[in-house]
């Protein structure tokens, strides 16, 4: 799993580390992996190539420079492009003079756009709000890669929000840990690839602020039968989806369940017919009442509204077995407050919006999704996992998850559907809720990917290759053999 930590707690862990390092040490060490970076970027040849440092004032300048140096004595061309002359890190720019770096205060346009890469030290990570106008325009002259100092500039570091002219680079130099801009929203994408280098502050850090899921943490999770276990010990699902109006949901949603390696699915609803021909393994049935036993629902996708589906919902909440409400159950959850009452607070529960939906149950979402997510978390008492290009996942013990996606193929409609049947797979199996909802987005994010291959998929597309998603996690999990 990776860590992600906030600017303050990065701010805080960074002055204690400095408190017992000697001056200006850190700084070039960081400076010299961001030079690693760049060379590997000019590559395969770095001698005479050109590259512009846009620099502003603070600490992000000071790498810049001190990378400019390194630079330099790799026979490096480096310009330094000053957007605060008055406050540019004076030992860094001592340090790029000293070797022959070039110094510019202004007309830096020429040097940007004859640049072979360009170095974006403007803001750090205590900035806020987007590029100022003269920083803003020298940006839009940029052709060359860009290699961004902790985050592209004009970012928001905390939240990923990008709300006026920014940065978009083609990677991205942090140091000592992951910030939620490098995995949040529009800031994930403007980062480009992400590289770590290791400072040091690991120890000062303590726990994070968000987990990240990598394939091989997924791949151990995924619960896959043993050979003591039979239908009934890997969970059995139940669906309660679907309507006359929207079968297909109903068939999208249990067809997840079923592939998702599921010991049993029981689906009750109107679409038993539907489901009976496609998944005969199925166990199907008409009603919530004669479903059997289950040991999780999943429940709401395309179920309507009305007061039939308020009695299903209320049905599925009294049944005290774990439940991830999706879409219309959602919708009902915020329409009719005392449906509440119906679950007991101690039984584990998903809900999984978008940010409609959200806005519905709890408010607007806003910049910061995490900060959303977990106050509707500890609001209600469930786990939410907040759709998007970033899906959060939060816990009302106040632990958050966040599964950046690395393509958007899963943004189609029944996708949803999809999901909400992973994710009651793997409650059925006993995993953690938290974890199941973000094990099941990534798993569910694959799928999209595996079935895209460069084009738009329906959801039956992507349903299709849950199976070849949880092979691929498994693989990942496997010890590689030497």
């Amino acid at each position: 799993m990776k860590g992600v930590w906030t600017t303050d707690h990065v701010r805080e862990a960074e002055n204690r580390l400095l408190a017992r390092v000697p001056d200006g040490s850190l700084m070039r060490k960081a400076a010299f992996g961001l030079a690693t970076v760049a060379l590997r970027m000019l590559a395969p040849r770095v001698t005479g190539r050109r590259v512009t440092l846009l620099v502003g004032a603070g600490n992000n300048g000071g790498d810049a420079l001190w990378a400019g140096a390194f630079l330099r004595r790799r026979g490096v061309a480096v310009t330094a492009v000053l957007l605060a002359p008055d406050r540019a890190h004076p030992e860094g720019l001592a340090a790029l003079r000293k070797t022959g770096g070039r110094v510019i205060t202004e007309d830096a346009r020429e040097a940007v756009r004859a640049a072979d890469l360009v170095i974006d030290g403007i803001v750090g990570l205590s900035a806020r709000g987007p590029l100022r106008p003269a920083a803003a325009e020298l940006v839009e002259q940029v052709s060359a890669p860009v290699l961004a100092v902790d985050l592209p500039s004009g970012v928001e570091p905390d939240t990923g929000a990008v709300n006026g002219p920014a940065v978009t680079a083609t990677a991205t130099v942090t140091f000592g840990c992951h910030k939620p801009v490098h995995v949040l929203g529009e800031g994930a994408k403007r980062c480009g690839e992400v590289h770590l280098v290791d400072i040091g502050l690991r120890p000062e850090l303590g726990e994070p602020d968000i987990t990240v899921l990598e394939h091989a943490d997924v791949g151990r999770l995924w619960p896959v039968p043993g050979p003591t276990d039979d239908k009934y010990t890997q969970g059995v699902t139940g669906i309660s989806a679907g309507s006359s109006a929207y079968p297909g949901a109903a068939w999208l949603s249990t067809g997840a369940a079923t592939l998702a390696t599921s010991g049993m699915v029981r689906y009750a609803g109107p679409a038993a017919e539907a489901i009976r021909a496609s998944w005969p393994e199925v166990i199907t049935t008409g009603s919530v009442a004669d479903a059997g036993r289950v040991q999780a629902w999943v429940v709401g996708p395309g179920m309507g509204t009305g007061a039939s589906a308020k009695e299903v919902l209320a049905q599925v909440l009294e049944a005290e077995v774990p439940v991830c409400a999706d879409a219309d159950a959602i919708t009902l959850l915020a329409k009719h407050e005392d449906l509440w009452d119906a679950r007991d607070p101690a039984t584990p529960m998903v809900l999984t919006p978008h940010d409609r939906e959200f806005a519905r149950l709890a408010g607007e979402v806003g910049d910061d999704r995490v900060a959303a997510a977990l106050r509707a978390a500890k609001r209600f008492g469930v786990v939410v996992l907040l759709k998007g290009h970033s899906t959060v996942v939060a816990a009302p013990d106040g632990r958050a998850l966040v599964n950046p996606a690395r393509s958007s193929w899963a943004a189609t409609a029944g996708s949803g559907d999809v999901l909400s049947g992973l994710i009651g797979s793997l409650l059925a199996s006993g995993m953690d809720p938290w974890l199941a909802a973000g094990c099941a987005a990534m798993a569910h994010e694959l799928a999209g990917e595996l079935a895209a291959e460069g084009a738009p998929i329906p959801a039956g597309a992507l349903l299709r290759q849950v199976p070849d998603a949880i092979r691929v996690l498994r693989a990942a999990a496997e010890p590689v053999t030497p």
